[in-house]
């Protein structure tokens, strides 16, 4: 029926393929501006940086929206804080309970 295949890999070649490739070096620039070109080296132009975007600002109903979801989000985050130590008070009650019957059924034996 169905049988597994192992792959043959192929038979090495013998040619090393580098695991890091390092970028050519650019090539140099033409100096075609009317001069003959020097020896001398030209430092390249710095960019001009970009202006710097306003501070964000909040219309009246967006700081509204910020607010509320803002306060939604310690409501949700509360509740599942408070469902998890209800959680751990009921799992230890129940565990005390536990204890209780056990020394109770463990150190009276004799009244049965």
């Amino acid at each position: 029926m169905i049988r597994p295949r192992v792959p043959v890999n192929p038979l090495p070649t013998g040619t090393v393929v580098p695991l890091i490739t390092t970028a050519p070096a650019p090539a140099p620039a033409d100096h075609q501006q009317g001069h003959a070109s020097c020896a001398c080296q030209h430092p390249a132009s710095t960019p001009v940086a970009a202006p710097a975007s306003p501070a964000v600002r909040l219309t009246p109903t967006g700081l509204a929206v910020a607010v509320a979801s803002g306060i939604g989000v310690v409501l949700v985050v509360g509740a599942v804080l408070v469902s998890l130590l209800l959680a751990v008070a009921i799992t230890g009650a129940s565990v005390a309970v536990c204890a209780v019957v056990l020394r109770s059924l463990l150190n009276n034996p004799h009244r049965r």
